[in-house]
């Protein structure tokens, strides 16, 4: 498989990503006190009887995005699991910031966001309370003013959508809940599960500026997607698995 390039000219953010980083609330309470690092050791896993995937190496630093890409049934979701602490860890280690994540899961959850095909929104409750459900889980408690400037950012702001129950929105509109998630979420690993499936051009443009910016605050990303999609002018880190 031959993967073309992901950089693209022009200074680290892109000026649409710039301008996402403009309307949005300054969400990070304090300075991040140490860079962030995701590491992969000796890494497996098997299905069925079938060996997907075995001694994979990878360190990702703060400011960098790992492209995981592979065939159908190679295993792609099977690590994005691993890496979200959803599944088992067959072989080797996963680490954060140098520590295996199994012996800090609570602060690593806190540290976790993950992004699926599936909006993972509690269709009873309002936007609201499925933004502020979401920050909680986190160890995060947005106010009204910043939770208001994130729906306002990704078109939720106007006709009391805020307080409309999820199952009375689009699934466009529902789409943009989740990525107001992120947009809210202090986590510093991203973990995005074929996060472009289904979305226009813009949405497209939005979710890859809004990842953008958290690579430039000092973020990390771990993404799948079929849809080769650059993220600002950063570079990414291909990991290819063949089944």
């Amino acid at each position: 498989m031959t993967l073309p390039p992901f950089a693209i000219k022009g200074d680290c953010v892109s000026q649409h990503a710039r301008i996402v980083r403009s309307t949005l609330p300054n969400l990070r309470c304090h300075p991040l006190k140490t860079a962030p690092t995701l590491s992969f050791s000796k890494l497996g896993c098997g299905r069925g009887g079938r060996q997907l995937f075995e001694d994979i190496d990878c360190v990702l630093e703060a400011g960098r995005w790992l492209y995981v890409a592979g065939a159908n049934g190679a295993g792609k979701t099977s690590l994005l699991r691993m890496v979200c602490g959803l599944a088992p860890i067959e072989s080797g280690d996963i680490c954060w910031n140098g520590m295996p994540i199994h012996a800090q899961r609570e602060a690593y959850r806190q540290d976790l966001c993950y992004l699926g095909h599936l909006n993972a929104l509690q269709e009873s409750m309002t936007v609201t309370e499925n933004l502020a459900f979401a920050a909680a889980l986190g160890g995060f408690a947005p106010d009204t003013a910043q939770t208001q400037a994130v729906l306002a950012r990704f078109g939720l702001g106007g006709h009391g959508r805020g307080q409309q129950l999820v199952r009375h929105l689009s699934q466009g509109q529902k789409r943009r809940v989740a990525l107001s998630r992120l947009a809210l979420s202090q986590a510093r690993l991203w973990v995005l599960d074929e996060p472009f499936v289904a979305m226009d051009e813009a949405g497209v443009r939005m979710l890859a500026d809004l990842i953008a910016v958290h690579l430039a605050q000092g973020g990390l990303a771990v993404l799948t997607s079929h849809q080769l999609v650059p993220i600002g002018s950063v570079p990414a880190q291909v990991l290819e698995l063949r089944a």
